[in-house]
């Protein structure tokens, strides 16, 4: 297949990209450039005549009509995103602008060049979503694909938004979609300013590990390439007009994720005296911070056999070895807009 990745750049979009390349699929990575995005993230296919890129926002309608023509691409994989909860809390002009009017562009423009090639049947729109929109669950109970949406942030709602908008395009116009909501990434490559780099970077530099509040909040863990091989399988074979939600199978407290973390840390990379976990620091709670997400993953495994390959415990060893091997990548990084900062707390 050919594909069209928006936010290729980023975390889960690189991912995509380095996988698809790997399995043969052309793909043309579409990406804004914005702070989070680095195009490092795919130098494993960054001399692959399979690979291309497109410096365009999906909010520019004329930009996403010239790169859909020229490239003619046989399906879209949407995932550009402004993602950080507590950016969205400071800022959350952006989420809306981009996680909304973005999407709202691209489905315009995609749905006028599907039309124009004759509605193909093979043609899919697959938008990649979060868990977030469906609020926060109590000790017990897990997101189904019909559980009710109520976000809680500026971020997951603009993403439910979002998700409202692609199962309209569907319904109303017949714009073939298939649709995604997946638990919390993790692995190589990921932006540090989310939790487990930020732990990860933090200790390497003695610095203090933040855990908002107690850090009793609960999340299911996706190892990030667990989730772009999901996310190609549904491409390839999700029903049309059907949503799927991915999740690890890995729920942990951000406390307990944190000591696992140090206690990798501690066999990797040994501290002089005492252990990382030294270093772990409360702070004040995140504004409406949600307690729980967990995802039952039961359609994805019945209707296309798809289960999670990489346990949590696994997954942070290779994303700490990774990091460790990596200084070259993420040290730069630390100089970005907000990164290193505490964000989320005006509310």
């Amino acid at each position: 297949m050919k594909l069209l990745v928006t936010g290729g750049a980023g975390f889960i979009g690189s991912a995509v990209v380095r996988l698809a390349v790997a399995r043969g699929h052309a793909v043309i990575n579409l990406d804004a450039l914005t702070y989070a995005a680095c195009l490092d993230n795919l130098a494993p296919v960054a001399d692959n005549p399979l690979y291309r890129f497109e410096h365009a926002d999906i909010r520019d309608r004329a930009a996403l009509a010239r790169i859909l023509a020229a490239h003619a691409p046989d399906a879209v994989m949407h995932l550009a995103a402004e993602s950080h909860v507590d950016r969205s809390i400071d800022g959350p002009g952006d989420f809306v602008s981009t996680n909304v009017t973005g999407t709202y562009e691209l489905l315009e423009a995609t749905r006028a060049y599907w039309q124009d090639r004759g509605r193909p049947a093979g043609f899919r729109f697959h938008h990649i979503s979060t868990d977030e929109v469906f609020g926060s669950l109590g000790p017990t109970g897990q997101f189904t694909e019909t559980t009710p949406y109520d976000p809680r942030s500026p971020y997951s709602a603009s993403k439910a938004a979002s998700d409202h908008l692609v199962r309209a395009w569907h319904h109303t116009y017949g714009l073939p979609v298939v649709m995604t909501n997946c638990s919390n990434n993790y692995g190589p490559y990921h932006f540090p300013e989310k939790l487990i780099p930020v732990i990860i970077l933090n200790a390497l530099a003695g610095k203090p590990l933040p855990i908002y509040g107690d850090g009793s909040n609960v999340r299911d863990w996706l190892y990030v390439e667990d989730h772009a091989d999901a996310l190609l399988l549904v491409l390839a074979r999700g029903a049309v007009g059907r949503s799927y939600n991915i999740g690890g199978e890995n729920e942990r407290s951000n406390l307990d994720l944190v000591r696992m973390l140090c206690e990798i840390l501690d066999e990797m990379r040994p501290r002089a005296r005492g252990s990382y976990a030294e270093q772990i620091t409360f702070v004040p709670d995140r504004p409406g911070h949600d307690a729980r997400y967990a995802i039952d993953p039961a359609r994805l495994r019945d209707e296309l056999g798809w289960r999670p390959a990489v346990s949590v415990e696994e997954g942070l060893r290779r994303t700490v070895a990774w990091y460790l091997d990596n200084e070259a990548w993420w040290r730069p990084l630390q100089a970005r807009q907000g990164v290193g900062a505490r964000l989320g707390v005006r509310a």
